[in-house]
């Protein structure tokens, strides 16, 4: 079920901002008189298709491959590499015969309309939701870090202060592409000492190998045990496997609640060391793979010793309370929103920018990419329409990023390809653009396989 359900957003997610995007060709193309033929969603490939029906000169339907989908303007060299009508006289309604200009405006209509969509969604959410985020000045014992954050010379404990000598007010920025991208100065009081930490270039790699919590994260104080793992808890997800078996998952017995622990117990120290914070508790565990600890525990005020060993994946069982967190919350009206949805969409789109310029130059991994399984597993396994709204959000930035790509077949080779002609004022060869189509036809199946072989890869923990 839970497949069912990633599936599913990501499939309507997609199919949303797929027509969207063809409707921006298809609108411009009629607006400027210019026939189409076919408007699908996914690929009817080698004319397999699920269902159409036809209105006016236009046949609509949808495909059974799906990967994106198109609009076939009349003569134009494009996914369908209809050279039979390539070969005839061109016509006053087929594309070929409209000014550069008009067709350059056709070839941008999918991108204008995904921007378009991606900062009203934004505009939107912000206007409905408003935007809460944690206080940074309010984290009184501030950062855990990880090993990560370790390796850039960060301690737990440390204040941030500011990024690139801008104060920082929300947490959350920390986690910004303007910090993991690299490059970044952090500003730090450690104690009574202030220090500066650049943040390095590959640290994405790093964090897209684990979790960003590996890298920063708000410290809390260890609370009282609020949950201890028991045996033989059925899971409400069980696998494909586990169906067909018809056999229940379990959880495994952990140490804690087999050595006695027991919500509503305090622990104070592991193997001697005083435990005050939660990454000090982890740090102690980890550090004691498969091996015996000491626990010092206090229940209802009275001492409890424990004796366990660790588990080969460094836990016991044992999910803390948490302090919570300093919060802030900000309304928007109307008018005010759409500012704030634009910033975020145009960050998106920038983002992506700057990753693939930072992949071209080997700074960041090509790993880094992820096909339509990863943004699935992002969509996650429940539906909440905040944040089906807002990876819609992103999703419809990056489309439009990445559909402005100089690759041919890509919308940003057929302008490339327009730009060409308006400065040598003389069309391009139609064998060069045929040539072309089929030159980035191969690459785009590659990038596809690439990044499916990343997700599959990363499935398997490598």
């Amino acid at each position: 079920m839970n497949g069912l359900i990633m599936a599913g957003q990501l499939l309507l997610g997609l199919s949303l901002l797929v027509i969207l995007h063809e409707l921006g060709h298809f609108l411009a193309a009629r607006a400027f008189g210019i026939k189409v033929e076919k408007f699908y969603l996914f690929f009817d490939a080698w004319g397999f298709k699920l269902f159409s029906f036809k209105r006016g000169d236009v046949e609509y339907g949808v495909g059974w491959l799906p990967l994106g989908g198109y609009v076939k303007i009349a003569g134009m060299i494009d996914e369908s590499m209809d050279t039979e009508q390539m070969a005839q006289p061109a016509q006053p309604w087929e594309f070929r015969s409209k000014p550069a200009w008009q067709r350059l405006i056709v070839m941008l209509g999918g991108i204008i309309v995904n921007v378009i969509v991606g900062i009203f969604i934004f505009w939107m959410l912000t206007f409905s939701k408003g935007q809460t985020y944690i206080v940074n000045t309010k984290l009184a014992d501030g950062i855990s870090v990880g090993a990560i954050g370790r390796d850039i010379g960060l301690q737990s404990g440390d204040k941030i202060l500011a990024i690139n000598g801008k104060k920082l007010i929300r947490f959350e920025d920390i986690l910004s592409s303007k910090v993991i991208f690299g490059d970044a100065q952090l500003t730090v009081l450690r104690g009574d000492k202030t220090l500066y930490v650049t943040v390095p270039d590959n640290v994405l790699n790093k964090i897209s190998k684990n979790e960003k919590e590996n890298f920063i994260s708000p410290r809390f104080k260890m609370g009282s045990i609020k949950e201890v793992s028991a045996p033989n808890e059925k899971t409400d997800s069980p696998s494909f496997f586990d169906k067909l078996f018809r056999r229940e998952r379990v959880i495994p017995e952990y140490p804690a609640y087999a050595a006695g622990i027991k919500a509503g117990d305090s622990i104070l120290s592991v193997n001697g060391k005083e435990i005050i914070f939660f990454d000090q508790f982890k740090d102690e565990i980890s550090k004691n793979v498969d091996k015996p600890v000491a626990i010092h525990a206090l229940r209802k005020g009275k001492a409890v010793d424990f004796k366990l060993t660790v588990t080969a994946d460094g836990i016991i069982g044992v999910i803390p309370n948490f302090n919570e967190l300093p919060t802030a919350h900000v309304d928007y009206s109307f008018a005010e929103a759409l500012p704030v949805g634009a910033n975020m969409a145009w960050s998106t789109f920038a983002d992506n920018a700057k990753g693939i310029g930072k992949m071209v130059t080997g700074k960041v991994s090509a790993r880094n990419i992820s096909s339509p399984i990863g943004i699935a597993k992002v969509y996650g396994s429940t539906f909440d329409w905040v944040k089906f709204w807002t990876l819609t959000g992103l999703i419809s930035m990056a489309l439009a990023f990445m559909n402005l790509l100089p690759i041919p077949g890509l919308d940003g080779g057929h302008v490339v390809f327009l730009l060409i002609e308006m400065v040598q004022r003389k069309p391009v060869s139609e064998k060069v653009l045929e040539k072309a189509q089929l030159v980035g036809f191969v690459i785009l199946i590659c990038l596809m396989v690439f990044a499916f072989g990343n997700d599959i890869l990363k499935s398997f923990g490598k």
